[in-house]
């Protein structure tokens, strides 16, 4: 199958089917990204949809389960409708706007967005910092991205995701099978004090507590974050991969992925119990107010475009996080540095001279002394704002 066609049918259910999607509130680069997550986004970013999948069950028309990552966790488009969002428990979507002035229409610039050119010599990686769900006007029509980035997608032959669309397909199943068990297991795998906290955060949705019993941790925080983030009025259409399939697919240019899938699930799934209750312990630190509110911050840093501010301020978030900083420094270790230094090496491979690459990862992966335009540096690359 050619790598456009192949490419082209995971967008088109991303578009129709992958609405649920939304990164987490600290979108670290822990990430299967996209912390979207991290957030997830993250931010980031494959557990997004993939969340839902694993609590189909909690689907009910006032039910909505999704994730995104909680720095850069990818987004999984599944193949079935989202309940309607206004039908999601304790969310209250912020009004619309008609996009008009008295004076007439408002013209809409594209955000920012943290966008990056690396040389040396003749080789040429273009990477873009992304976050998993976003708003309308982040994408205006019919430019929905700025010109330097539009021109940098036409020049290059490949575009280079966390995951294949082809692997993103098959995510969800995956992650129903590491990540949830036949019986209530999460209740027995938690400190007593730590799983009352998460009943009383979910009280008010029994459908989405009685599914979460059977999430093993590591998930049931993916879960957790997906209510709060929801709330901040973003929607997975809107998620920056999504918008560049849309441009790139005309090109019919070659998309491929920078980690496999397994490799991007053994960074949970080998998570220890102890670092799993880290993360789930930390979701549970602020109300929910509090992260959503955390949402909208990353998101109007990720349209101004500094990728060393977005991880500067999540650095600070983490440091008021953590409940165990040796556990929660182990734990953005293996799911966001480690993943860096896997990226830098698969683009290495697949850039060559003349042949400019275009890369997209989550936000939080991009900017810090481990992130991956530090990484590129030290390979001999200059790296300039785009």
């Amino acid at each position: 199958m050619p790598d456009a066609l192949a490419a082209r049918r995971p967008a088109r259910r991303s578009r129709e089917g992958g609405r649920r999607a939304a990164f987490m509130p600290r979108l670290r680069a822990r990430a299967l990204n996209g912390a979207a997550l991290v957030g997830v986004f993250c931010c980031c970013a494959v557990l997004s949809d993939a969340v839902h999948a694993a609590g189909a069950a909690a689907n009910t028309p006032a039910v909505s389960t999704d994730a995104s990552a909680k720095g850069a966790r990818p987004t999984v488009p599944l193949p079935h409708s989202p309940p309607p969002r206004a039908a999601l428990p304790g969310f209250n979507p912020p009004p619309a706007t008609p996009g008009t002035t008295a004076s007439g229409p408002v013209r809409l610039q594209p955000a920012r967005m943290p966008f990056y050119v690396a040389t040396r010599g003749t080789t040429t990686v273009y990477v873009l910092g992304t976050l998993h769900v976003g708003d309308p006007a982040d994408y205006p029509a019919p430019q929905p991205f700025r010109p330097p980035i539009m021109g940098a997608l036409a020049a290059s032959p490949t575009l280079a995701l966390e995951l294949s669309p082809d692997e993103l397909l098959v995510s969800q199943d995956d992650v129903s099978k590491y990540g949830v068990c036949r019986r209530d297991c999460l209740p027995g795998l938690l400190p007593e004090p730590l799983w009352r906290k998460l009943a009383l955060r979910l009280r008010g949705n029994p459908a989405a507590l009685d599914e979460i019993k059977k999430m093993r941790p590591w998930l049931a925080s993916l879960l957790v974050e997906t209510y709060d983030s929801l709330s901040a009025g973003l929607q997975t259409e809107y998620g920056t991969e999504a918008q560049l399939q849309n441009v790139y697919l005309r090109t019919r240019g070659k998309i491929v992925g920078l980690e496999t899938l397994p490799q991007q699930m053994r960074a949970f799934t080998g998570l220890t119990l102890a670092q799993q209750r880290e993360m789930l312990a930390q979701d549970l630190v602020q109300t929910p107010a509090q992260n959503v509110e955390d949402v909208r911050t990353l998101h109007r840093l990720w349209r101004v475009g500094d990728a060393d501010a977005i991880a500067a301020w999540e650095a600070a978030k983490a440091e008021k996080l953590a409940r165990d900083k040796r556990v929660s420094d182990s734990i953005d270790e293996r799911i966001v540095y480690a993943r860096n230094r896997r990226f830098v090496s698969r683009m290495l491979q697949i850039a060559a001279p003349n042949k400019p690459v275009f890369v997209a990862i989550g936000a939080l992966h991009l900017g810090g002394r481990k992130g991956v335009l530090q990484l590129l540096r030290q390979h001999g690359f200059v790296v300039e704002a785009g």
